[in-house]
Parts: C-alpha cells; sequence; structure tokens
C-alpha cells in the first residue's frame, strides 16, 4: 500500500531538483532505509530550524538532492502543521571534522508547498550560503592534509582519529576508494574514518602492497609540523591540526 505522504515528498523533491540551478538529481529515502536515515541525520549541517525539528522528530524519511560538485541537500517533512517542507545542507562525509572549525553553519530553511517558489528561495539564500561554507570546509581540509607526490601517497592522521590523503595519481584514489576512503571529488581528499580503529588498520595494511605494486611508496604523517613520516601505520593519539584560513567557492 502506497503512502501519500511519503509520495509527496519524492514527488516534491523531484520537481525541486529539477528547478535548482544547475543539474541535480534526487533520492527518496523511506522509513524502511533506517541506516541510511541515520547516517543522514548526522551529516545535516544545521544548527538552527532543522536541528531543533530533528531534536523532537526522529527522522522517518528524506529526499536528498545532490549536485555533481558534491553538494547535497535534505528535504524533511515539517512537523509543525504547516504545509511544506524544510530544506538542510549535508555535509561532506569525506571530510574530516576539523575542516568544520570556525566554519559557518549553513543552518536550513523552511520551504512553501510550491517547490517552483521553493527553488527560488535556495537559490537565492541557502545555496548561496551553503558554497562559501563549502568553500570554507574543503580549504580547511587541504591545509590539515600534507600534500602527496606522483609516486608517494602521504596519509595525515586528523584530530577526529580519521585519515585522510589526496593523492595525486587517479590509480591510487581506486585503491584507496576500494579499500574503504571516501572521496571528495572538488578537493580530491579522500578520508577513512576511525569509527573502527580495527577496520581502518586492516585498510592501512591492504593498500601499501597494491599501490607499491604500481610504484607508488606511502607515508602515515601528522598534520605539519607535528611528526616525521613513518613507513609503517601505527594508532597514535589525535593530535591538534594547525591554524586554517578561508576560502570563497562558486559553483
Amino acid at each position: 500500500m502506497h503512502d501519500p505522504t511519503s509520495e509527496r515528498l519524492a514527488s516534491y523533491a523531484d520537481v525541486l531538483a529539477g528547478e535548482l540551478p544547475g543539474t541535480w538529481t534526487s533520492a527518496h529515502l523511506p522509513a524502511e532505509a533506517k541506516d541510511d536515515l541515520a547516517e543522514l541525520a548526522e551529516r545535516i549541517w544545521d544548527l538552527d530550524l532543522v536541528a531543533a525539528s530533528l531534536a523532537e522528530h526522529a527522522l522517518t524519511e528524506a529526499a536528498v538532492l545532490s549536485h555533481p560538485d558534491g553538494a547535497q541537500f535534505a528535504v524533511l517533512d515539517r512537523h509543525d502543521g504547516r504545509d511544506g517542507f524544510l530544506i538542510a545542507a549535508l555535509a561532506p562525509p569525506a571530510l574530516p571534522d576539523e575542516a568544520y572549525r570556525a566554519v559557518a553553519e549553513p543552518n536550513g530553511i523552511a520551504l512553501t508547498d510550491d517547490p517552483f517558489l521553493s527553488a527560488e528561495q535556495i537559490a537565492d539564500d541557502l545555496l548561496a550560503r551553503y558554497d562559501r561554507a563549502l568553500a570554507q570546509a574543503r580549504h580547511n581540509a587541504l591545509a590539515s592534509v600534507q600534500p602527496s607526490q606522483p609516486d608517494r601517497v602521504v596519509l595525515t592522521w586528523q584530530v577526529d582519529g580519521s585519515i585522510a590523503t589526496a593523492p595525486a595519481d587517479d590509480r591510487a584514489g581506486a585503491i584507496l576508494t576500494a579499500h574503504g576512503f571516501v572521496q571528495d571529488p572538488p578537493s580530491g581528499i579522500y578520508r577513512l574514518t576511525g569509527d573502527d580503529t580495527q577496520a581502518q588498520a586492516r585498510a592501512l595494511r591492504a593498500i601499501g602492497p597494491r599501490l607499491d605494486a604500481l610504484g607508488i611508496g606511502t607515508a602515515l604523517q601528522h598534520p605539519a609540523g607535528r611528526s616525521a613520516p613513518t613507513a609503517a601505520p601505527a594508532s597514535p593519539p589525535p593530535v591538534p591540526a594547525g591554524a586554517r584560513s578561508q576560502a570563497v567557492r562558486s559553483r
């Protein structure tokens, strides 16, 4: 049996994606996609309207709007008795937590039940704020990653326990992705979460021989000025990252 409320959200998001500037796609997450919804809730980049709504109402469905440059929005039910929906920016999963330090949240907004009018609201306000926040976060992330060379991938420990790198060779990127690293295409950063330290260690042990077979060495480092590179991955405690600066990105 179809849920008319769920279908309404999915249809609204489809129209909205077609009206936003650039090329956007829409994907609906129904109530059955509990793991995906839980992960989505953790990525919502908001400390205002949407955060307040999620504090009172669990996320039971959503639609995700995605742009080829990695920008994403989540469209959610309002739960306030009014028509329309809420929309929130999503933080890229490939960026370490430290990248968001001192970056103002691109807080979400309430949308009317007219997706055409809502697309104008987003383009005139939220999209520009999101672009600026993404640009600064990506700039911060690159500042915390030691540069790699074509013949060497430098892996940098992050404050949140993850490991990030920006390889100079696409072949290295394919190997990293195959072993659990998540890529942020605009910045070129690949990140391996530290949520499961054993899985992280296995991935690090596995990529070394595969990269070596391509003539690409590896080094594991702390952020700039912390310590010298090591040939084999260890499990040091997180350390503070260096100073950050701002940048502005335009679509």
